[in-house]
């Protein structure tokens, strides 16, 4: 049996479209899954309340120089002393748009989350693009459908679990 609605909450910044993409598939696969309403919100605007009315979160951003984008790291850093020991216990998943590997923003956002005091509840879902050269970087970045699916599975996941009791 499903209770109260919960809110999943998916925080997203992208400079070249593919983490904003990532999100917004993940919201779509979130919002089909009954009993949690989903809000996605960039991480310029995204604020400690945002964070507080939310039962669970998704992250989603590009790596930059193996470290999390710089206004991704800024949102975490400007919510943190609100949020903190207001989250514990909330589950969180996150999802890293990156040119060659992704991992170091993997790590960075599971650390911040960790201090946060938050519970991971899916593995990171890195997107690679393979953009390594300085045109490739720049450019605007289409997603294939199976990596968008991948996206719409987490939110989905978050979403239904949420829904369920199961975190």
């Amino acid at each position: 049996m499903i209770g109260p609605m919960k809110r999943l909450l998916i925080i997203w910044h992208s400079r070249t479209g593919a983490a904003r993409a990532m999100a917004e598939a993940a919201a779509r696969g979130g919002a089909a899954e009954p009993g949690t309403t989903v809000r996605l919100v960039p991480a310029e605007a995204a604020t400690a309340d945002d964070l507080l009315a939310a039962d669970g979160y998704l992250f989603a951003g590009p790596e930059n120089l193996a470290a999390l984008s710089g206004e991704m790291k800024a949102f975490l850093d400007r919510t943190y002393y609100d949020a903190l020991e207001r989250l514990n216990g909330r589950p969180y998943a996150h999802m890293i748009a990156a040119g060659s590997d992704g991992t170091g923003a993997a790590r960075q956002l599971a650390r911040i989350a960790l201090g946060w005091r938050l519970k991971p509840v899916a593995e990171p879902l890195i997107v690679v693009t393979h953009a390594q050269t300085p045109e490739a970087i720049h450019t605007s970045k289409i997603l294939t459908e199976a990596d968008l699916a991948r996206c719409r599975e987490l939110g989905a996941a978050m979403a239904a679990g949420m829904a369920m009791g199961v975190f």
